[in-house]
Parts: C-alpha cells; structure tokens; sequence
C-alpha cells in the first residue's frame, strides 16, 4: 500500500472460449452451478446463488434488494444482524420491495436467521456464495478477512475500516481474494455511476489540461439517532447508534465524506495524496447523544505533483448544503455532479439508457462478473481510499500535518477483537486538536 496508482482488477485465468460460453449460458437462462463448483470458488455459468447479509438495517435491506435484482436466480439465503427487532424489520422491508411476483427469492427460514455479534460466522457457515456486508464499518475487517477464508464472494459498504491496523487487515485479505479467483466489490458507488464514470475518464485524459487543484464538498444535515430505550446496555445503545463512535464508523469523514475523497483520488488515476492538514471539531452536535464524533471537517490534501485537494464535509441542520466535486485545471473546469466540463475542451454527459442507477449498477456487475467467471477485486481503491479520509480524521484530530506513510504505519487500534453486548464498549472522547496525540 503506498500513494501510488494501485494494480487494475484481478482477472481469473479462463479462456475466452469458456468465457464466452459462461456469457451465452446465462444469456440463455440454462445451464447449473453444481458442476461448476468442484473447480473453484468462482461459481461461473448459471444457477442460484445463495446471498446473506450481514447488517440488514437501511443500507443493509437497500443492498439486498439490489443483489436479488441484478439475476432473478439470486436467493436471499441467510440474513444477520446485531439485534432482532432490527433482523426481521430488515426481511420486512425486503420482502415488501421485492413484491408477491418474486418471494421465491426469499429462502430464509427461522434456522437461516442470525442475531448476535457472531452472526458473520453463522451466515458464513449455512452455505451462502455470496455475503454482503453492511453492519458498522468497525466490523468489516473481521468480517472480510472470515469471508474471503471460506471462499465467499464480498459486497463491502464503505469504509471498510476505522483505523489503519484494519485497513491493513482488509488489504491482505483481498489479496488473498485475487488468489482465490473471488469477486470483492466497494460500496463506494459513484465508482458505478455512468455520468460520473464518463466525466471521470475525461478528466484522466487531459479534460481540463493538468489539474492544479479539486474542491470537493459533502456539506449536508443531521442523520438519524434512536433514543436509548430501557435495558439498553452502553453497548447496545453505541452499537445502535454508531454513525457517533469513531471506534464503529470512523467519523462522517470517512462513513460519508469518503465518497468525495475517492472521487478525488479516482480523477487523479488513483494517485494517493502524500499528506493531509485538517481543521474540525464539535460546533453543534454537542449532545451527549451525539458521542464523540465530530460535526465538521475542512482538509487539505497535497499530491506530490503538486495539486491540492480542498475537502469539506460538514453534519449540520440548517445550513447551506452542497455535494459536488469541482475541479480547476490549466485548460478548463469541471462541475462532476453536473458532468459538466467548461473551458478548451467543452463536454456534457447526455445520459445512458443501460443506467439502472449506481446502487443496481454495482450488484448487476458484480454478479454479472461471477456468473461470466471474471472477478472484479475492488480492493486497492477501497482501502486506499479508507485510508485516505482516515489520515484527513487523524490530522483534524490531532491537528498536525499527517503524512500518508505515517497515516498507513500507525498504530492507533479503535475497534476491539472482542465484543459482548452485555460488556463495555470502548472508552471514547472528544478528540481535542493540539492535545489529542497522534498514535
């Protein structure tokens, strides 16, 4: 892991006749997975899938919807969840969205469904080819590294990590997932969307000349908390309110700013900025319900050819809202969110009628590429780019300029190995710039 340009997508050794035969079998509807199997993890040609998912909340029931609609052969075969109201509110919301036309779909009966922290390993066990991952960001670590040991293909929301020593973890094991020939796709999904995959390839290829600087913002309001019910454990209310512990969601700068920054990264030919000068802090969420996350970050990425990145990202109501990236350059300007580039070389995205929407797009491909026997591996980019907004929390928290190698080598553990909903969950407080020291 270093800043530079990460290795393309892994591709399985097959040949292009067998490739292509895969391709027409699907195309067809016929063929089976069974005798595929024995020959590897990769599950090409046709056949049910068996999906689980993990962490089956808002995102989580999203995703599932998605993964059954990319191939009508998907099966929701294991659901878990830290909690049980949380488990069967998320199968609710499922089978609501996916209609009575498609319930077959649906295959999890009570011995298929998991609450508890261990359910990672009980949905890993009953089966499934594919898991989806969309619990609190602290558990992907664990829960990749235990998936790509059984062979399991990964759909990972972002981030993927709320500390280095994770980001490392989930290095080696996609790794360990190009070996194995298996799929691991990234939630970050403006990787998927057309327009932004259009103006995205301008900008690598001189759209606006050489970019000299990007600003890219995700200033926007307040997300949901649950109030803390009688017989909560401290545990059980951090879990259920995560977005508010860095320890489970990294802060907003990488829970929900990383999309900006791996934007940025991405025009600039996942090229990794070298360093990273931060300002943020508490201004009003300062209730205790709000944990010890902070409520506002401004950062100054540094490229070593010299561009500079002008990141904001600000969780506050009543405020003026903007989510864009622009970027200025020595021939031109680019407006992303509008896919709009000004200037020697004039150019506007005029749609795709192959766009199903960036969340649909990133689950057809995905199974697209293990039916057709061709892994997708997202790895580099989605740890990269993890490690990105974390080195933009840990310059704000500490309030010193913080080098992408230190950033990478720290050892600053957030996330414990062992968790029990009846124990203690992790001490936390404020980060406090020029006191809080970097680990």
């Amino acid at each position: 892991m270093t800043s530079k340009k990460p290795s393309r997508r892994s591709f399985l050794a097959t040949s292009s006749r067998g490739i292509a035969a895969a391709a027409a079998a699907s195309a067809a509807g016929g063929g089976s997975l069974g005798a595929l199997r024995a020959a590897g993890p990769v599950h090409q040609g046709t056949g049910k899938l068996k999906i689980g998912i993990v962490g089956i909340g808002g995102r989580g029931s999203g995703a599932t919807v998605q993964a059954l609609r990319a191939n009508p052969e998907n099966i929701l075969w294991a659901v878990g969840d830290a909690f049980l109201d949380r488990l069967e509110t998320g199968i609710d919301n499922v089978t609501e969205a996916i209609g009575e036309e498609n319930k077959e779909q649906l295959q999890v009966p009570p011995e298929r469904r998991f609450a508890g922290l261990d359910c990672i390993d009980k949905v890993l066990a009953s089966g499934v080819d594919v898991v989806l991952l969309a619990s609190p960001p602290g558990f992907r670590p664990m829960q990749i590294e235990k998936a790509v040991e059984k062979g399991v293909h990964v759909f990972a929301e972002k981030p993927v990590a709320t500390d280095a020593a994770g980001v490392r973890r989930v290095h080696a094991a996609c790794q360990a997932a190009k070996k194995k020939g298996l799929t691991v796709v990234s939630g970050l999904c403006y990787r998927y969307h057309h327009g932004r995959r259009s103006i995205i390839d301008r900008l690598q290829n001189g759209g606006v000349g050489e970019i000299l600087a990007i600003q890219g913002n995700y200033i926007t309001g307040e997300l949901w908390s649950f109030p803390k019910q009688p017989g909560w454990t401290e545990m059980q209310w951090q879990l259920r309110n995560w977005l508010y512990y860095p320890w489970l969601s990294g802060d907003l700068i990488a829970e929900q700013h990383i999309h900006t920054l791996d934007v940025m990264a991405w025009m600039k030919n996942d090229v990794y900025p070298v360093a990273a000068a931060s300002l943020g802090g508490r201004q009003k969420r300062t209730d205790p319900r709000f944990g010890t996350v902070f409520d506002h970050f401004a950062t100054i990425y540094e490229w070593e050819d010299g561009t500079r990145g002008f990141s904001n990202c600000r969780q506050q109501n009543g405020c003026w809202r903007d989510v864009n990236e622009y970027v200025m350059g020595t021939e031109g300007k680019a407006n992303v969110f509008r896919h709009v580039i000004t200037g020697k070389h004039e150019w506007s995205f005029k749609g795709s009628k192959k766009d199903r929407g960036m969340y649909q797009n990133e689950h057809d491909e995905m199974f697209a590429a293990i039916r057709g026997g061709k892994p997708i591996n997202n790895g580099d980019y989605m740890c990269n780019s993890t490690l990105m907004a974390l080195m933009g929390r840990m310059a704000a928290y500490t309030g010193k300029r913080v080098t992408w190698e230190q950033a990478w080598n720290s050892k600053e553990v957030l996330m414990p190995e062992k968790l029990d909903l009846a124990g203690d969950p992790p001490a936390t407080k404020v980060a406090v710039p020029g006191v809080t020291k970097f680990v």
